[in-house]
């Protein structure tokens, strides 16, 4: 019911052509790779297995149809999972009338689609995180890690600071192990969104 009531609702909405249907994940892949559709809305709770894993071979596959996950699950529990997964979007069935062609819209744009609720709590725990891994630093350390995001060099950051070059070079490695970074490239790729997130 909830099937063909969404079809209808799409095709009235968004003049779409609604490729197929299916109930479980064997299914739903194979009509998948037939029509190549550019939108999978999938239910989080199919028949013999979790929708989830049907968005993980999607993403495994590489395939460029793009997905929305559908859930009567409560959104704070699950959307988090169903993002890590790889899914662009996360709905609730409660939400389905009211907010479903808006997130198709966003979804089709490139762009992520989550309540302004979720949203805000994935933020949140993005910057927590993110604030929790610094404290790993010294004051020192995060100085020379501001540094380094601000595009500064070893020889650079030693002037600044008045310290020897191989003492920034010993920082720089520090913080590479505290941080979990294989190379410099991460490590400044890491310093410069640190810094464009935090202004430091």
């Amino acid at each position: 019911m909830i099937r063909e009531h969404l079809g209808h609702l799409l095709v009235k909405q968004l003049g779409v052509v609604v490729c197929g249907e299916a109930s479980n994940n064997r299914d739903g892949m194979e009509l998948i790779l037939d029509t190549e559709p550019d939108l999978a809305i999938v239910d989080m709770k199919l028949p013999g297995t979790c929708g989830l894993e049907l968005v993980k071979e999607i993403v495994a596959r590489r395939l460029k149809t793009r997905v929305l996950v559908l859930s009567m699950h409560d959104e704070e529990l699950y959307a988090e999972r169903a993002f890590k997964a790889g899914a662009n979007g996360y709905i609730t069935k409660e939400n389905v009338s009211s907010k479903i062609v808006g997130a198709i819209k966003q979804v089709m744009e490139g762009k992520v689609y989550a309540s302004d609720v979720v949203t805000a709590k994935l933020f949140d725990r993005v910057e927590r995180i993110a604030k929790g891994e610094m404290d790993v630093l010294t004051d020192r350390e995060l100085e020379v890690f501001q540094l380094l995001g601000r595009g500064k060099n070893a020889r650079e950051i030693a002037a600044e600071l008045r310290l020897g070059v191989s003492t920034v070079d010993t920082y720089r490695s520090r913080i590479k192990t505290k941080l979990g970074l294989r190379s410099a490239a991460e490590l400044y790729q890491r310093a410069g969104l640190w810094v464009r997130e935090n202004g430091g």
